[in-house]
């Protein structure tokens, strides 16, 4: 299988073995066990309230999971924050920052200068396609670019895999599909290793090599599907016969 670049995936870099979370004695997911590649890119999709967010939290140890464990390069980190990078379904920008004091926040938080960190972090701006907009404010930025802003603080965490909780969802449908094409670019590039959580069934196959279904009460995987062709995949690949069949067996897993 090959990433985004064309270049052969790596070895596993980082995975869960099964992981059960409960709340109050309620169980929210369990036996939960995924992979992910170096350079890789998995999709966890599933209706709302089947525990995908806690499985995260999990995942980038925000919270301790009940059974299981969680590993980086083989690495056990169950528990340990800030191993992992981690972006929530809203920017969270700070409104009284410039754009570029936002981003290096990660930066300031590893104990870097001000000066050193903005010097740093203003390199990737053209790369993230906000070059110009340093000085701005997030008010005065659009909603694709806060996203993007946003993406390039959790990259200065400078951690090997990213969790994105819903990063596009509440852009316009253009929008959306541009950051889509953008990000699976710009992790190619990049080399980055994603796991990406998501309710929509045709972004999971555009962006991912492994689709997990997430389903039940509690939650737990019920479907893997290995997405053909492997990345990257002509322009077309949403309107083939084989998006389509990939399609059908998505939504017949959700139970759609």
């Amino acid at each position: 299988m090959m990433s985004a670049n064309g270049d052969p995936l790596g070895q596993t870099l980082f995975r869960c073995e099964n992981i059960a979370k409960n709340y109050e004695g309620d169980p929210v997911v369990r036996d939960v066990s995924l992979e992910l590649a170096e350079g890789g890119f998995i999709s966890l999709l599933g209706p709302s309230g089947v525990g995908k967010t806690t499985l995260f939290n999990v995942l980038a140890g925000v919270d301790l999971p009940d059974t299981g464990k969680v590993f980086l390069k083989g690495e056990d980190i169950t528990g340990i924050s800030g191993r992992v990078s981690y972006m929530l379904q809203k920017d969270l920008l700070l409104e009284y920052r410039t754009v570029l004091d936002n981003v290096i926040l990660p930066l300031l938080i590893r104990g870097q200068k001000k000066k050193e960190a903005r010097e740093y972090a203003a390199a990737f701006f053209p790369r993230f396609g906000i070059a110009g907009y340093e000085k701005k404010y997030p008010r005065e930025l659009s909603g694709g670019m806060r996203q993007r802003a946003a993406l390039l603080r959790t990259y200065m965490m400078r951690n090997m895999v990213i969790l994105l909780d819903e990063p596009f969802s509440a852009l316009d449908a253009i929008t959306r599909r541009r950051m889509q094409d953008w990000y699976r670019e710009i992790a190619g590039s990049m080399k980055l290793s994603t796991i990406f959580i998501t309710h929509d069934v045709e972004e999971a196959l555009i962006l991912s090599d492994t689709v997990y279904i997430l389903n039940g009460k509690p939650g737990k995987i019920t479907c893997r599907l290995e997405v053909r062709p492997p990345r990257p995949r002509l322009h077309d690949f949403p309107v083939s016969a084989e998006f389509a069949e990939q399609k059908r067996t998505i939504l017949e897993a959700i139970g759609l």
